[in-house]
């Protein structure tokens, strides 16, 4: 049998409808178990049955059955139940497993019954015989319950041994039956009553630490809601039995007489107050802690004081977000800041409070509260009455008194006035407890006046939430002291407790914080326990438990927690989770429903297991509609009727699919599963299968294989991390299982929520002798931040110690329990569900002492200074003066001005000028004498006090000024200060002279020089009273001063300001511009020099901003921001943001149009931004003919999501196309397989990244998509030519040096087997040579190269794996173009010109490597082209071209130019034939002449004469040769070259000078030799010889 989770191993037969034949047996034994112990009920079957006779005749006759009625579940039905007990044992054998439900709800019944039996006895002497039969059954009844209740213990005794819930009688084997129509005591009908039993179902006995009395009984009704509901479902375990009642019964009806009708009436009052105030219990207990709209849970309450008396309004709102709360006084908001110390406003743990110092009259007024989140605004309102006391009295005791006692006044509940004195004496203070321990806050409360029967209120708050009374919190009023007892502290205890003590209208309290420090480990090192254990989303069999880690990890990090159940009602506790999970939320499955639960947390490191948290409150596995509907109709006590109407099972329908299937939270141990239960589903309930696959594939799994779910929430394990799943679910009942739901998209394991990052700027500040303030920035970007753990350690001990064991919110916190004297340390890290953020950077050590106003010492301010007279009229001055140098730690509040009359020199008493404080540095004093002199002076107020007045200021005289020019500017303020300017700000003179002030100059002199040195910084005045001077030098000392212009002239300028020095301070920081990713544009300052009393003051145009309707401000921390809300040109200006309790920190920014324009364009960009793209979408075709879409973007994020579109159709990856997305690169790539007619049109690639989006189009239309089209058939057909032997580069020519044509191409993809062959016009060219195909190039020589060699030249390259072929036209033009190419090769090849001379003239020439008739050869002499003629005339001779100049001439010099040309470019060859050139070519020419005429003219034999001459002996010889010469040479002839001499046998003769012969009659052998002619004259000889053998 296959392992069952952990969870599952004690329910194998968790549902009916996957049973098998082991629970089968299992059934039948219990009910044979449940047989036998049937017997236990019979034996009191009859004493039962005797007892309800008795009561229902007693019942009936008394109050008829109107009263049966309303006590169906007692009186009535144990009567009509009598006959179904009187058969025995019978009954309890066909109805066994109902009777231990029966023996419960008598049990209940009898104990109601014997209640109202004692009830009964009192009534009137008429009904006691019928009382005294009623508590007889009763009693009888009682016995018999108790043994029924005996018998149901034993036999839950023996369910607890086996695991198997009997409670549900669904488990039987049997196919249900049909119901039958049934109804209630129909008296309609025949007088015929149909009873049933109720079974009531009781939570167990057992106590179990931590539960309420109210939390068990709703326990109980959550178990008594499931067995009814089950019982009725099924049809189970409901017995009719028909009684037949006699007709006299039925007539004894009476009239209900008026005390039971009252009785009555009022246990109807009881009962609607038990369900409100149960109802009430369950909505607090489950309140909604999501969003929620304010609250008042205390409204400020209306008041009537008298003057010169403090007032503090309070009010206490609830709401998620916490709401930020206003106050108004008529409508008008409370600007602490223009009224310093006269409102106090404080907001701490939702408990607000307004405080009004010595009231007067004008702070009558109507005040409004209100408060307002992201959910909506809530107003409360109250108003103050301020009388004027007419009477004499002590005016000291109507001083402001201390924040714990003020004064009140008003009407009381009671209806008279009276005044209030609330004392706190005895007070709790910073109390420090550990857990286990018990811990009581107390106060000793003194009231006055004290008036009897009007007792004070009192109320106890944790964190501004109300407290009320439960096993852990105990509280008590004595009637003079308050207290609270934390009966088993826990670190959720830990928090601000507040004691409030209410008397009528009014009410005081009191604050202190409780600090619980975690309990000794029982293993060291081992982590402290967590807390803040919750239930969350609980349904059917499924809960998820959240809870915050502790701060205290035990020295090493915690490996995770384990989660533990108990059962409610039971001691024993199951571990839900076989490995520790780290997330702070965890699903826990296997409920059983209908059961409640309660859960605890502990955690592990490697040195061990925490102690447990506290436990859970306690959760009933329920469908959260009837745990709704349960809440709204609780179960007990259970008056009313059921009635029980016909419904037709729908059996066979099989379930539909879920609806709205989605991951509601995901991390790397589990995701969590959600849905809707099917529309169609018949009227039985559903489970669910729930099933996975890995995301890109159909391999669906199913995860609980043998058990479904009943809950519409799932938690997956078992998961790999990193991977990504999509699911889906199946509904299953009897009928079988469902279609699947829609699969989810797809998620990826892995934790969503992130660890929060490192808090900043950790900031300590003194605070008491024992306690430090501790200020940080928040975590940027944390998400579901849970809270900061704060921790101490004494400088250098390397000790750390947790500041707070319960996560505080904000960025604030008082850490108490310090060691005065000693230096410490702080350090803060931030806590979400993820886990806790590394530790922030240490502080800097503070010294632990006493301080005010955040570390500034307690000291009253300096006396003001430099005080002059800014106006004076006939009865009142205006002074103004500068601020104290030293304000004493603190802000001031205000001044108070003093003067006297100065008379013939002597000064008299000082007067008062004003009783309130001026915040402003100017006051008129008025009831002053025209004429009299009077001395001033001032003094200064802070929180410590009244400073020294300054000294006596000079003399002044109270009289009219008349003087045209105005008075002069005061307040000067330097401002901005940076090393080479600053902002001078002033305010206007009071005086302006007889006309309005028109202008100001400002002037400036370094602070060493003279007057004389006073010169102006603007030359034209100025209509601001404000001014950036530039152009100061760095380090240098200034002064400043002011003069006010008007029409009249120049006024008297202004006191100087206080030397300013020239410096850009370290650290200082400028305004920024920011422009958020929704397009909010903001102004933000930073200020690292705050104290806690610092604030952020932002101007435009260095005027305070009143109107905030153009910008929203806010301030955490050291950072402050002003964000537009509606950038415009009515926002253009100057702003400035300036730091108070600094020195001097304030910067500013300047808004112009053009600046304005460009943050609208940069707003705009960042509401709607883009995805930055490198290049557009483009198309490339790849080797195989495929089609490349592409865009580079500048960045992708790992989020980022493309959509690839094609006509406003999105197309998926597939055969067709291939997406690919490089995130890292940002290269976004769509490859088309084949391009085709239908894929004409427009491509679009969407990009998405966060909130950017981009997109860009490609179309593809008409010749465009065509030529791409063609392109890419083309590249198609050319990748299937290159699977072979194949042309890399097609057939071409090259004209070698040569000036021959080489035909050439080049081969790839070649082997030895591969064939080429060369064709001219379809004939093979027969190529002696086989090709070797050497670097792949195959050649075809073609020497001298001509006309006749033009055609359509072929070569084919084939082999077993294809052929392939290329051709190369030589016709027409392409034939000119290679005749234009061997041309110019040739003129190319043409040598210099060169001089030869010859016997006709001189003769210039060129050789060339090859002449072709197609080169046009021309002639120039002296630029001038030569006209040939018989003495000038060129040609070819072999490879030399020629110019033939006869008989030259001086004429004939110059310089001489061939030009050849090859169709398109001429080539020539220069040469100059003049001077020395000329002269030496004319020598030799004649010398060549004459040495010609002399060959031409010398004498020569020009032939007839035989080398050798054969001749037989006695023959006769005749021999003749022909001479030329001129003049006529001589002739002789030789004879072995000597001459011969003529004879008669030798006749030699020589006619006319050419001819000569030699004849020799009958040779013989003398005449046998060497015979020879020789020819002579004056130009020379010749010779000629033969050989004359005899034979």
């Amino acid at each position: 049998m296959m392992a069952l989770p952990f969870y599952q191993k004690h329910h194998q037969h968790y549902d009916r409808a996957y049973r098998h034949k082991e629970l089968q047996s299992t059934l039948s034994q219990y009910q044979k178990e449940e047989k036998r112990k049937s017997a236990v009920y019979s034996h009191g079957s009859t004493a039962y049955t005797r007892g309800s006779a008795a009561y229902r005749h007693g019942s009936a006759a008394a109050y008829g059955h109107e009263s049966a009625a309303a006590y169906s579940h007692g009186s009535a039905a144990y009567g009509h139940e009598s006959a179904a007990y009187s058969h025995g044992s019978a009954a309890y054998d066909h109805e066994s497993a109902a009777q231990s439900r029966r023996s419960a709800a008598y049990s209940l019944g009898s104990e109601s019954l014997s209640k109202m039996s004692s009830a009964y006895d009192h009534e009137s002497a008429a009904h006691s015989r019928r009382s005294a039969a009623y508590s007889l059954g009763s009693e009888s009844l009682s016995k018999r319950s108790a043994a029924y209740s005996l018998g149901s213990e034993a036999y839950s005794h023996g369910l607890k041994d086996s695991n198997i819930m009997i409670e549900d009688r669904s488990y039987k084997l049997s196919p249900k039956a049909k119901r039958a129509k049934q109804s209630l005591f129909s008296e309609e009908k025949e007088n015929k009553a149909i009873d049933y039993v109720v079974p009531v179902f009781t939570g167990r006995q057992v106590y179990v630490s931590g539960i309420t009395d109210t939390e068990e009984e709703r326990i109980k009704e959550s178990a008594a809601y499931i067995a009814r509901r089950n019982l009725f479902a099924t049809g189970e375990g409901i017995s009719a039995t028909r009684v037949a009642t006699s007709s006299s019964t039925e007539e004894q009806h009476e009239k209900k007489s008026r005390k039971v009708a009252i009785r009555e009436s009022a246990e109807r009052l009881a009962l609607k107050k038990t369900l409100e105030e149960t109802e009430e219990f369950h909505r607090k207990l489950n309140e909604d802690k999501l969003l929620h709209a304010p609250e008042f849970v205390i409204k400020p309450r209306s008041h009537t004081v008298w003057e010169k008396q403090n007032v503090k309004l309070h009010c206490t709102v609830t709401g998620w977000p916490e709401p930020r709360l206003t106050w108004y006084k008529n409508n008008v908001p409370i600007n602490v800041h223009t009224h310093p110390g006269k409102y106090f406003i404080e907001s701490r743990y939702g408990m607000h409070s307004l405080e009004i110092n010595k009231c007067d009259f004008e702070d009558t007024a109507q005040y409004r509260a209100s408060a307002m989140n992201v959910k909506g605004e809530l107003s409360a309102y109250a108003s103050l009455v301020v009388k004027r006391y007419k009477g004499e009295f002590d005016a000291s005791y109507f001083h402001a008194g201390t924040v714990t006692m003020p004064l009140s006044f008003g009407v009381t509940p009671h209806g008279y006035a009276s005044k209030f004195e609330i004392h706190f004496v005895d007070k709790f203070e910073v109390t420090f407890g550990r857990e286990g321990e018990t811990m009581s806050l107390g106060c000793t409360v003194i009231i006055h006046p004290d008036i009897k029967r009007f007792h004070p209120e009192i109320q106890w708050y944790r964190n501004g939430v109300l407290i009320t009374p439960s096993k852990w919190v105990q509280m008590h009023w004595s009637g003079e002291r308050a207290t609270l007892t934390l009966a088993h502290a826990n670190k959720e205890d830990e928090g601000l407790y507040t004691l409030r003590v209410v008397m009528g209208d009014y009410y005081e309290q009191y604050s202190g914080y409780v600090f619980v420090r975690d309990a000794d480990a029982e293993m060291p090192g081992a982590p402290a326990s967590p807390l803040d254990v919750e239930c969350l989303d609980a349904n059917k069999d499924y809960v998820i438990i959240s809870w915050k880690q502790p701060a205290v990890d035990g020295g090493s990090p915690i490996l995770g927690y384990f989660i533990d159940k108990c059962e409610v009602g039971t001691t024993h506790w199951t571990q839900c989770n076989e490995t520790p999970v780290k997330f702070a939320r965890f699903p826990v499955t296997g409920l059983i429903e209908g059961r409640s639960y309660i859960f605890r947390v502990r955690a592990v490191n490697k040195a061990g297991i925490s102690i447990p948290s506290r436990v859970s409150e306690p959760v009933a596995a329920l469908d959260p509609a009837d745990r709704a509907r349960l809440r709204s109709h609780p179960s007990a006590p259970w008056t009313g009727q059921i009635i029980v109407t016909e419904e037709e099972p729908a059996e066979g329908v099989v379930p539909g699919p879920p609806s709205d299937l989605h991951v509601i939270e995901a991390t790397k141990n589990y995701v969590v599963l959600s849905w809707k239960p099917p529309g169609e589903r018949g009227h039985e309930g559903v489970m669910y299968f729930v099933e996975k696959c890995t995301a890109g594939t159909e391999n669906w799994q199913r995860v609980n294989t043998e058990i479904p779910v009943k809950s519409p929430r799932f938690a997956v394990f078992d998961l790999a991390e990193g991977k990504s799943y999509r699911f889906r679910v199946r509904c299953c009942n009897s009928a079988g299982i469902g279609e699947p739901s829609e699969a989810t998209e797809a998620t990826v394991v892995g934790d969503k929520l992130d660890i929060p990052k490192v808090p900043g700027r950790i900031i300590p500040t003194r605070n008491t002798d024992t306690s430090v303030v501790v200020t940080w920035t928040e975590s940027k970007g944390a998400k579901e931040l849970v809270g900061y753990y704060v921790e101490a350690s004494i400088a250098g001990s390397g000790h750390w110690e947790p500041s707070n064991n319960n996560p505080v919110k904000g960025t604030r916190f008082i850490c108490h329990g310090l060691l005065t004297g000693e230096n410490y340390i702080f350090r803060v890290r931030a806590v979400n569900a993820a886990g806790l953020s590394e530790y922030s950077q240490e502080s800097e050590a503070i010294e632990v002492k006493a301080a005010i106003g955040g570390g500034l010492l307690h000291a009253a301010p300096s006396p003001p200074y430099d005080i002059t007279v800014l106006e004076s009229v006939r009865d009142s001055m205006v002074l103004g003066w500068k601020q104290p140098k030293i304000i004493g730690g603190a802000e001031i509040t205000g001044y108070y001005v003093n003067y006297r009359e100065v008379i013939d020199g002597v000064p008299g008493k000082w007067n008062e000028a004003n009783i309130k404080p001026v915040s402003e540095r100017a006051y008129r004093i008025h009831n002053l004498k025209e004429n009299m002199v009077y001395q001033f002076q001032v003094a200064a107020a802070n929180l410590a006090g009244v400073g020294t007045p300054s000294p006596p200021t000079r003399s002044f005289k109270c009289e009219e000024w008349t003087i045209a020019v105005p008075g002069p500017p005061h307040d000067l303020l330097c401002t901005e200060v940076r090393k080479d300017s600053l902002v001078l700000l002033w305010k206007p003179p009071v005086y302006i002279g007889r006309n309005p002030v028109t202008g100001y100059y400002v002037d400036v002199k370094e602070t060493e020089a003279t007057d004389e040195h006073w010169r102006s910084v603007n030359e034209k005045p100025i209509a601001n009273k404000f001014l950036k001077v530039s152009g100061l030098k760095e380090g240098v000392s200034y002064l400043f001063r002011v003069r006010a212009t008007n029409q009249a002239g120049v006024g008297k300028p202004s006191d100087t300001t206080d030397p300013v020095i020239a410096e850009t301070r370290p650290g200082t920081k400028e305004m920024e511009v920011d422009v958020d990713d929704n397009g909010v544009i903001s102004l933000n300052f930073e200020c690292d020099q705050m104290s806690p009393d610092s604030k952020f003051v932002w101007s435009k145009n260095y005027e305070p901003i009143e109107d905030e309707s153009r910008l929203a401000f806010d301030a955490k921390g050291g950072k402050s921001k002003a964000a537009f809300k509606d950038l415009g040109e009515d926002d253009l200006g100057i702003y400035s943001c300036a730091v108070t309790d600094t020195d001097g920190v304030s910067s500013s920014y300047t808004v112009d149009e053009e600046e304005m324009k460009r943050l609208l364009a940069l707003s705009h960009e960042h509401k709607f931004p883009t995805v930055p793209l490198k290049s557009e979408l483009a198309a490339e075709l790849l080797e195989k003919g495929q089609v490349r879409f592409w865009l580079q973007a500048e960045k992708l994020s790992g989020n980022a999501k493309v959509n690839f579109v094609f006509n406003d159709k999105e197309i998926v990856n597939g055969e067709k196309y291939k997406m690919k997305v490089d995130h890292n690169t940002g290269l976004i790539e769509m490859i088309m397989d084949k391009i085709e007619d239908n894929d004409e049109g427009t491509y679009t690639f969407q990009l998405q990244d966060g909130k950017a989006t981009n997109q860009s189009s490609l179309v593809l239309i008409g010749d465009v998509f065509k030529k791409l089209q063609n392109e890419a058939d083309f590249q198609r057909q050319e990748w299937f030519r290159k699977q072979g032997p194949h042309f890399v580069e097609y057939l071409g020519w090259e004209v070698t040096a040569d000036c021959n044509v080489l035909l050439k191409c080049k081969v790839a993809n070649i082997k030895k087997e591969t064939h080429i062959v060369w064709y001219k016009d379809g004939r093979e060219i027969m190529v002696d040579e086989e090709h070797d195909f050497k670097d792949g190039v195959c050649t075809l020589l073609i020497s001298e190269f001509s006309k006749k060699d033009a055609g359509n030249y072929e070569v084919i390259l084939k082999d077993d794996r294809g052929k392939d072929k290329s051709k190369l036209k030589l016709v027409e033009a392409a034939f000119a173009d290679l005749m234009n190419e061997v041309c110019r090769k040739i003129a190319v090849s043409a040598t210099e010109l060169k001089i030869q001379s010859t016997a006709e003239g001189i003769r210039l020439f060129s050789f060339v490597n090859y002449y072709l008739e197609d080169l046009m050869v021309s002639w120039l002499h002296n630029d001038a082209k030569i006209k040939y003629t018989d003495r000038v005339k060129t040609g070819v001779t072999g490879e030399q071209i020629w110019l033939q100049i006869n008989e030259p001439t001086p004429q004939d010099k110059g310089k001489y130019i061939m030009e050849l040309f090859d169709g398109k470019t001429t080539h020539t060859r220069k040469l100059d034939l003049s001077g020395q050139a000329f002269d030496e070519a004319c020598i030799e020419f004649q010398r060549l002449k004459q040495a010609a005429v002399a060959e031409r003219n010398r004498a020569r034999i020009l032939g007839g004469l035989p080398d050798v001459v054969t001749i037989q002996e006695g023959k006769a010889l005749n021999l003749t040769c022909n001479v030329w010469g001129d003049p006529v040479p001589e002739v002789t002839w030789l004879k072995n070259e000597k001459p011969l001499t003529a004879d008669a046998h030798c006749i030699l003769k020589y006619e006319s000078g050419k001819s000569a012969s030699f004849t020799m009659t009958g040779v013989n052998t003398i005449d046998s030799g060497r015979y020879g002619i020789l020819v002579k004259n004056k130009y020379g000889t010749e010779t000629s010889d033969f050989t004359f053998p005899l034979l």
